[in-house]
């Protein structure tokens, strides 16, 4: 009795061909707005900021980086508590101006677009450095501006500064989609 062969669908040209699998957009948005939710409760919770407060150590830490940095870069600065203080004026490191919101928002659609895991800790990762680079540059730069360009100084900050991190967060997450959707190669 002669035995059938199962077809091999992946080298069989006369096999039906695997549809690639589609990203739910519906699926990815539910997720983010859920994990957003989520992160920023638990981020602003007041039990849980009593207890352990990261954005008010992240804080503290961005403010004594921009310090050091700022002086290296030629502009004395000194810093108390959120405050950089710089000849003749001083600024405020808030929870938007430390990168920590921006990093967050990305890293939420990170974690909501469906991929491997391994993928989605390197877009973190990566995201994470590249946007907190941009946001020493942007303290540095609103810095300068500050001292140099007070009379625009609200325009720059408000305006150019923040709307640059927004397109820079999501620029980078344009860039994750891409890598996430490459791709693994076999190992043979």
């Amino acid at each position: 009795m002669p035995t059938k062969k199962k077809r091999n669908k992946r080298n069989d040209p006369g096999g039906e061909k695997k549809k690639p699998k589609e990203v739910s957009i519906k699926r990815f948005i539910i997720t983010y707005i859920l994990l957003m939710n989520v992160f920023f409760f638990f981020y602003m919770y007041k039990p849980i900021v009593e207890t352990i407060n990261i954005g008010k150590v992240y804080n503290q830490l961005i403010v004594n980086a921009a310090s050091t940095i700022l002086t290296a870069v030629g502009l004395p600065c000194t810093h108390q508590g959120f405050i950089l203080m710089l000849p003749g004026l001083s600024l405020e490191v808030k929870f938007g101006c430390n990168g920590l919101e921006a990093v967050l928002i990305y890293s939420i659609a990170v974690l909501s677009y469906p991929t491997r895991w391994q993928k989605k800790l390197v877009g973190i990762i990566a995201g994470f450095i590249i946007i907190q680079v941009a946001n020493f540059l942007r303290i540095i730069f609103l810095a300068y501006a500050a001292m140099h360009l007070r009379h625009i100084f609200d325009y720059i900050h408000v305006y150019i500064a923040q709307g640059v991190m927004i397109a820079l967060a999501l620029g980078v997450f344009f860039l994750y989609l891409n890598y996430a959707n490459v791709p693994q190669k076999a190992h043979t």
